[in-house]
């Protein structure tokens, strides 16, 4: 079973610890407003990949992972092609190459579950705490991304909590309070990390040419006020809490 990958990036260092080649695979079923590889969310499309191709992508690029680094699968959504990305799960991790799943959390099913439980580290996409503009923002609600949290914590599986901070929209101190509450203070173990991400408009010229409307268009960018507010908000619920 192949997989339909959008694009490689070699020596990744946003997406998991250290040095990574990240796998961005094609189809997301979320429609985030701000998304910054809009042509990754149509599930046509994508090079068919076959596993031993990505493997030994992968086995190329190992002496440059070090202790940390190693492979991200990204997108589009990882989860969207579970079924056929365990088994390149499974023969990377046989080869000694740390696996990360950088995921909405918003898909389940037993494919998923096994993804999830194969991965060395999820990397967990909050979009909003608040469950309307959670749907708003997305096009979907935040109910599976929260169960899929538990399930994490439940399991005793590592993951990384990252909360893209987009003025106006997911940047108001009670929804970041009220995050802090639900995961922070001790409650959520396997948290070991709080990525707060600013906002930016990198994939804003992707948007014409698919014939797609940005919606943000006049959404300003975090002032460095508001980002250095945010962390400190962060600050009370996590001792983890880091701004990319």
């Amino acid at each position: 079973m192949e997989l339909k990958v959008h694009s490689y990036e070699s020596m990744g260092t946003y997406d998991g610890p250290g040095l990574r080649l990240v796998v961005f695979l094609q189809g997301c079923p979320f429609r985030c407003l701000y998304c910054a590889n809009p042509d990754t969310i149509a599930f046509e499309g994508g090079t068919p990949s076959a596993a031993e191709d990505i493997v030994k992508m992968a086995l190329n690029q190992k002496p440059f992972f070090g202790k940390r680094g190693g492979v991200t699968f990204s997108g589009g959504e990882p989860s969207a092609q579970a079924e056929a990305l365990v088994p390149v799960v499974k023969e990377l991790q046989a080869n000694g190459i740390n696996v990360c799943i950088d995921t909405n959390g918003g898909i389940w099913n037993s494919h998923v579950e096994e993804l999830f439980s194969l991965a060395d580290l999820v990397l967990l996409d909050v979009k909003q705490f608040n469950p309307e503009k959670h749907l708003a923002l997305t096009g979907h609600a935040n109910t599976r991304t929260l169960q899929t949290a538990a399930w994490l914590e439940a399991h005793e599986k590592p993951f990384w909590l990252r909360y893209v901070l987009v003025p106006g929209i997911s940047d108001d101190e009670k929804d970041i309070r009220d995050l802090g509450d639900y995961f922070g203070n001790g409650k959520y173990k396997m948290i070991k990390r709080v990525e707060i991400l600013p906002y930016h408009t990198l994939g804003v010229s992707k948007y014409g040419p698919l014939g797609m409307d940005y919606k943000l268009k006049d959404v300003p960018l975090n002032t460095p006020e508001q980002l250095v507010k945010a962390k400190s908000i962060f600050d009370e619920y996590f001792d983890c809490a880091v701004l990319n």
